[in-house]
């Protein structure tokens, strides 16, 4: 027998397609797919699974969130993934976005600071059979240089620059996704593509509010001062 309240899940989660990604804009097919299929409500608490289809982020303890289905998608379609692709990604949070990735490409590596966090995101991941990504408890502002380089980074916290040692991990011709700001204020999403071994193609994407990136790598100058990679 039918359970009524995955249903009701998986009649919501078809409905957010429709009314949150592809009618503003987001038309990648195989991304619109992934998130038909990958379950937001496991990824939330109990407390707030009648709102895990809604259009906002929703909190998942110790400070941090998950991300609003539309910023989810947007940020995939810009990561521009291959079946092929290894991807790491900066910040797991829930897992969430690590799941819908791990529909697009051939690996995923996520790292999430929170001890707490990351145990749950990996629990969670397992639950539900993804067995391609690989889940580290650490500081992602110096990527995972163990498993590196990388076809795309994707980054789910804002800062005033892009890492160093992201940008050296990728492959040439790889993408990195970021909030990228001032702290404080409102970051710019940007696409930073590396073109060869020594030089990168920045673009942006508009305006978006993330938790900070908090990391040693990548921001510090001899005069204290945070300053910009890109």
């Amino acid at each position: 027998m039918s359970d009524p309240r995955e249903e009701r899940y998986e009649r919501a989660r078809k409905q957010m397609v429709i009314d949150q990604l592809f009618a503003r804009g987001i038309e990648h097919e195989a991304v619109l797919e992934a998130m038909r299929q990958v379950p937001r409500e496991r990824f939330v608490s109990r407390r707030y699974r009648d709102r895990a289809y809604a259009d906002t982020a929703l909190p998942i303890g110790h400070g941090q969130t998950i991300s609003q289905p539309y910023v989810v998608a947007w940020m995939t379609v810009l990561l521009r993934p291959h079946h092929e692709d290894r991807v790491l990604e900066v910040g797991t949070g829930s897992g969430y976005q690590a799941a819908v990735l791990a529909r697009l490409v051939a690996e995923v590596f996520t790292i999430e600071r929170i001890d707490a966090v990351a145990e749950e995101a990996r629990d969670t991941l397992a639950e539900l059979g993804v067995d391609n990504v690989a889940v580290r408890s650490g500081d992602g502002s110096t990527g995972w240089a163990g498993v590196a380089p990388f076809d795309a980074v994707l980054v789910t916290a804002g800062g005033p620059a892009v890492p160093s040692p992201l940008l050296e991990q990728l492959r040439v011709g790889g993408r990195l996704v970021m909030p990228v700001g001032p702290e404080g204020q409102p970051q710019t999403l940007v696409r930073i593509t590396r073109t060869s071994e020594r030089r990168y193609r920045r673009e942006e994407f508009g305006e978006v509010r993330f938790v900070p990136l908090i990391g040693e790598e990548g921001f510090e100058t001899d005069s204290g001062r945070r300053e910009p990679w890109f």
